[in-house]
């Protein structure tokens, strides 16, 4: 459906605290999606985000009856979720984007490395929302990425943190 806010999450590694203070401080959205290294937290999340959920173990989840990846459409697009770890994300991106495109997909999310990533190429759309819990990136702020379909059906991707600082009147507040 056009209108959709959809949430990604990745690697939350069992310590579920930060997704459920987000869910508390934000709208709720339609459709929550986890890249994998979900840790036990399969029913908390699902419980919690009151919307479809779609979710893939990583490779931390050892005993999960997730699946590796999965394929599915979010309005027009079609997007395969797999955590990354089996196309050797930490080092870069190139082989699980190649693999997207012979998948004749439209976006291809993962997680694993911790960091996000939003890049918009001609053939394929990659996202990493980073990690929810415990983030890696300069600055380490927990992160996630809300996909947004426009009137047209249009994604639109923007990279958010949990305690989005704002500076207001020369002094930094935190939005809690």
């Amino acid at each position: 459906g056009y209108g959709m806010k959809i949430m990604i999450i990745s690697d939350t590694h069992g310590k579920h605290e930060n997704f459920i203070e987000l869910m508390e401080q934000t709208d709720r959205p339609d459709m929550v999606i986890h890249c994998g290294d979900v840790e036990g937290g399969e029913y908390v999340i699902s419980e919690c985000a009151g919307c479809p959920v779609e979710m893939v173990a990583g490779n931390n989840d050892f005993f999960s009856m997730l699946p590796r990846e999965r394929e599915f459409y979010i309005g027009d697009y079609k997007v395969w979720l797999t955590h990354g770890h089996s196309y050797h994300v930490s080092m870069e991106n190139t082989t699980i984007k190649r693999e997207a495109v012979a998948k004749e997909v439209d976006i291809v999310m993962y997680g694993h490395t911790h960091r996000p990533v939003i890049e918009k190429e001609k053939e394929i759309i990659a996202i990493n929302p980073g990690s929810l819990s415990y983030p890696r990136q300069e600055g380490r702020r927990p992160s996630y990425v809300m996909m947004e379909l426009d009137q047209n059906g249009k994604a639109h991707f923007t990279l958010h943190f949990l305690h989005q600082e704002s500076v207001n009147a020369g002094k930094v507040i935190r939005d809690k």
